[in-house]
């Protein structure tokens, strides 16, 4: 009896050992113990993290948890298991900003039940550089859907941190961002009037979106964002001032108070905070790519980061239109005449074809070459482009042979006016319609409301329809730009070809509106391009609209020179020279480096950094040993040494390199651009003088 009494015991404490419920706090710790994740259950059994970094906490006591109509998954919970693994795997993209990505974690996954029989799990993958977390919500009895009306994830701060954000927007992502204190955040939007085309929806004074980028006192920066965004709304923020604590704020569906309607099994998409000693530290990570599944298109060979020109600009500066009647607004189609200014017709077309091919450039963007325009401008109305009717002066058949032979591909534009149900009834037909016409890229659209109407940009049904469009264009092996879409979350890891994006305030808010001050480009690779790419459009040599009315006063915050270093800090694998073609060849010399820059990468190297003030970035070309070298500055002069440490060792170079020239300023004299020949080697340094708004940029070749 004494026997198997003692067996008893042994046999409990070694039960009470291995309980998740014993004292031992649950935590995991990432391979290089950098980043802690510690979970807990609140006294009312509501689940809770921590995080740490280099052994102090980043995020304090925050609780987590799914409001979910009709059903408990906010408290009462009991852990029921625990389990770890560890993963570390090196994958390569199909294009990139290097050519290897570590992909290196510790898991950890804690399985929790509450009274109601409700069981949820929770899923942290620690990386050295960050943590995600996602909620995992198996199917069960009685339980085969569920309705989120929001979530009750939390982020504590631990200190009022400098923070780089912009207003949260159900509609949109097109704002400028403000740097202040996190209990100084107040997101009024910026200050001026919308476009008709451009319209802001703001949430409230105390919400932002993500990425969110931060520094600590001592340092440490840190991003919070969200990465696999499927089948669920955008995650915006809501902060409280004063305690410092970030909530989690789902953009709503047209059915409110719904933001999100799913079968189960369920998994949210990762929530994610990015760790960094430095800002330089972001631009290293690629936690948001590590976070996302594998491809699932299979071979992605024909994927082909892309360098471009188009008609574009000249809608924006005004001296041509995107349809054929300049924005006749008059009832009787009959009585519509050609206006003379339309941008997309066939000889204009054929002349950008014909510049792209001398100077070897990939594609030419062509938009408003179909019929629909001349109806929809400032209007919200269900049906209004055909994707496969080109407008009477726009000769597709002659143009798509004509290109061919050139050696150059047209991009198709495709602007939905947000009447998203009548594009996705066309959807099919007018990408067998660019089959047909040797077209294999594809620039989508989403201005204005949504219809159905009630919905918004980053809603779950919006976010739906992304990934719908992502499938069918993989689908016809058709590349994927999108522009006023939600932003990305690493989705170019699993639909390589949904390659580039816009989601943000682009280049072209610089020809109508009070432009982006010249701190924008600073801000955004650590923000939004750590998402994915950035269709930011580079590479404007005429920054004053004057220049095309005498009455316009706007200007491009930008020197030339800065034009030219954005190809390498605005990352993404889609790059337009977006000004006209009659601007390049009066300034060839400048130009040439736009001809030179690569858009894939086999490594990248940061020189220097801080957000909102400066970057400089040293890549690799993936198919040569030459590096391209960008250093761009806010409105402040500045001065750097470049260290070369990063070329080969034993090989010789020549830098050309395109600065800022004499008097060069943004605001004042924009356009002088000094070019200089060097010879360079491993370990020399090159100083560099940054203007006010100003850059360099530096193409190193290998001899």
């Amino acid at each position: 009896m004494q026997k198997n009494y003692l067996l008893w015991l042994a046999l409990m404490a070694m039960t009470a050992c291995q309980s998740p419920t014993a004292s031992k706090i649950p935590q995991i710790d990432s391979p290089g113990k950098t980043v802690r994740v510690e979970f807990n259950l609140t006294a009312s059994g509501q689940p809770g993290y921590k995080v740490s970094f280099n052994g102090k906490e980043v995020i304090g006591q925050s609780l987590l948890g799914l409001d979910i109509q009709g059903q408990n998954f906010r408290d009462g919970f009991k852990i029921t298991s625990q389990s770890e693994r560890s993963y570390d795997q090196t994958w390569k993209p199909p294009y990139g900003e290097v050519a290897e990505i570590r992909e290196h974690f510790n898991e950890m996954t804690i399985q929790l039940e509450n009274a109601d029989k409700h069981k949820m799990s929770i899923i942290f993958k620690a990386f050295d550089d960050g943590v995600g977390f996602r909620y995992e919500i198996p199917a069960q009895d009685g339980l085969d859907s569920i309705t989120v009306n929001d979530e009750l994830t939390e982020f504590q701060m631990t200190g009022d941190h400098k923070t780089w954000w912009i207003p949260g927007d159900w509609d949109s992502n097109e704002h400028v961002y403000t740097t202040s204190k996190t209990s100084e955040i107040d997101a009024t939007p910026y200050n001026e009037a919308p476009t008709p085309i451009h319209t802001q929806h703001i949430v409230d004074v105390y919400s932002v979106q993500t990425p969110l980028a931060m520094q600590m006192a001592d340092g440490t920066h840190l991003v919070i964002h969200e990465a696999a965004l499927w089948d669920y709304p955008a995650m915006q923020l809501h902060i409280n001032r004063e305690s410092l604590k970030y909530i989690a704020a789902l953009v709503p569906s047209a059915k409110a108070p719904v933001k999100s309607v799913n079968k189960l099994p369920f998994k949210t998409p990762w929530r994610s905070i990015l760790t960094a000693k430095n800002a330089a530290g972001i631009i290293d990570s690629k936690l948001t790519l590590n976070l996302n599944d594998p491809s699932a298109i299979g071979d992605a060979s024909w994927v082909k980061p892309t360098k471009y020109v188009g008609i574009w600009w000249e809608m924006h500066v005004g001296i041509s239109t995107w349809d054929m009647y300049g924005l006749q607004d008059m009832s009787s189609a009959t009585n519509r005449k050609p206006s003379g200014k339309h941008g997309a017709t066939t000889e204009n077309t054929k002349r950008y074809i014909d510049f792209a091919a001398k100077h070897g450039f990939d594609g030419v963007l062509v938009e408003g070459w179909n019929v629909g325009w001349e109806d929809w401008f400032g209007k919200w109305i269900d049906s209004v482009f055909s994707f496969t009717t080109p407008y009477p002066d726009y000769d597709i058949e002659f143009l798509s042979k004509y290109a061919k032979e050139k050696g150059v591909k047209i991009i198709m534009h495709h602007e939905t006016s947000s009447a998203v149900t009548n594009y996705e009834s066309q959807m099919e037909a007018a990408y067998q319609f660019m089959i047909d016409h040797g077209m294999d890229a594809v620039k989508t659209g989403y201005v204005g409301k949504i219809i159905p109407r009630g919905e918004m940009h980053d809603g779950q049904w919006m976010v739906n329809h992304y990934r719908r469009v992502a499938e069918a264009t993989a689908k016809h092996k058709i590349m994927l730009n999108s522009h006023e879409s939600v932003r990305p979350t690493g989705w170019s890891r699993t639909y390589p070809n949904w390659f580039s994006a816009e989601a943000a305030r682009g280049n072209e808010f610089n020809a109508w509106s009070l432009g982006n001050p010249p701190e924008h480009e600073t801000i955004m690779p650590f923000t939004r391009i750590q998402g994915g790419g950035f269709d930011y459009t580079p590479g404007i040599f005429e920054t004053r609209m004057s220049a095309y009315d005498p009455k316009k006063t706007e200007v491009v915050h930008t020197t030339v020179a800065k034009q030219l270093a954005l190809y390498v800090t605005m990352y993404s694998p889609l790059q337009m020279a977006a000004d006209l073609p009659q601007n390049y060849e009066k300034r060839l010399d400048v130009f040439q480096f736009i001809k030179d820059v690569p858009v894939d990468w086999k490594d990248t190297k940061v020189l220097h950094a801080a957000i909102g003030d400066h970057i400089g970035l040293a890549r690799l070309d993936k198919n040569s040993d030459n590096w391209f070298i960008g250093s761009i500055t806010d409105e402040e002069a500045r001065n750097f040494d470049l260290k070369l440490d990063f070329l080969t060792d034993g090989k010789n170079y020549e830098a050309t390199i395109y600065e800022d020239g004499e008097g060069a300023d943004w605001k004042a004299n924009p356009y002088p651009v000094n070019i200089r020949k060097v010879e360079v080697k491993k370990g020399d340094v090159l100083p560099i003088k940054l203007a006010p708004g100003g850059g360099t940029a530096i193409a190193v070749f290998a001899k």
